[in-house]
Order: C-alpha cells, then structure tokens, then sequence
C-alpha cells in the first residue's frame, strides 16, 4: 500500500465506449492523486465472434476481417488512453488481450494484484438476456477487488480532467 490509499494498483477496463473513457480519465485522475500504479486492458471479445460463427452469423473469412477490425480499435483506444494519461503525468500499463473480457480481466487483477477496478457505466438492461451477457456485470459481481463504476452524467469528470 502506498500513501493513504487504500490501493497502489489501479486497473481500468477500456470496452471503446464512450462510458470506458470516461471512466479512464477518471482512473488517470486517481492514479495521479494517489500515486498508484495504473493498468488499462481491453479485451477483444474473441469468445462472442466464436459464437458468431457458430450461429452461422459470421463465416470464418468475414470472423478474422472483423477481428483485425476489432484488434485495430483496441490499439486505437490504447494509444488514447496512453497519451492521456501521459498528459498528466501518470505512468501507465497498457495491453491488448483477446478472450471472454470477464474472464480476462478478472484473470489480470488477481496476476497483477489488482487493488481497484474501474469500469465505465453498466449499460441499462433491456431485457434477462443483456443480463446475463453483460461483460461489465459480470466483472462488477466477480471481481476480487472493490470496483468503482464511472458515471458522468453531467460532464464533470470530462470537465475536471481537463481542469487539472
């Protein structure tokens, strides 16, 4: 444990919505004011393009286009959370992995002792089966760690991280 936080290891879960980077600039901002360790991952979500294929959705040539799409974004969203947090100075850990993203993630926070998940807003559930799919409820009812769930209702997340 450093400081007087509760946690020296921070990890934020990127998904490429806009809720995950809020919830990364929220993660920098307490990186910073902490002085913890920060790690992003974003996970491609291999497991759902299997299904895909399986439902004959996909098929396999259509799959590993959609997967170089996919593997694109993440280093997209990657490199933004990177040069955001090097604009206020906080040192960051960044990955791409591929896999079922609760899975992954939880996997991450117990290899890297993990003492604070991030994840941006749960999206609103439609219907029992969004429920039961939902990666970011899963990782919330799961995780080993205490988890903070970034909502920004009114922008002042956005407004604070470009205010300090």
């Amino acid at each position: 444990m450093m400081g007087k936080t509760p946690y020296s290891r921070i990890l934020v879960y990127l998904d490429g919505s806009e809720g995950s980077m809020t919830a990364a600039m929220y993660a920098i901002l307490l990186a910073s004011a902490s002085k913890a360790k920060l790690h992003a991952v974003y996970v491609v979500n291999t497991k759902a393009l299997g299904d895909l294929v399986r439902s004959r959705i996909f098929v396999d040539q259509e799959k590993n286009e959609f997967l170089e799409d996919l593997k694109k974004d993440a280093g997209r969203h990657i490199r933004h959370t990177e040069r955001l947090a090097a604009s206020k100075d906080v040192e960051i850990t960044a990955s791409a992995l591929e896999g079922s993203p609760h899975k992954e993630i939880i996997s991450y926070i117990k290899s890297n002792k993990i003492d604070l998940l991030v994840l941006g807003q749960v999206n609103a559930i439609r219907s029992r089966r969004d429920e039961l799919t939902s990666e970011n409820d899963r990782m919330l009812r799961t995780s080993p760690c205490p988890v903070v769930v970034v909502r920004d209702t009114d922008d002042s997340i956005w407004q604070q991280f470009e205010e300090v």
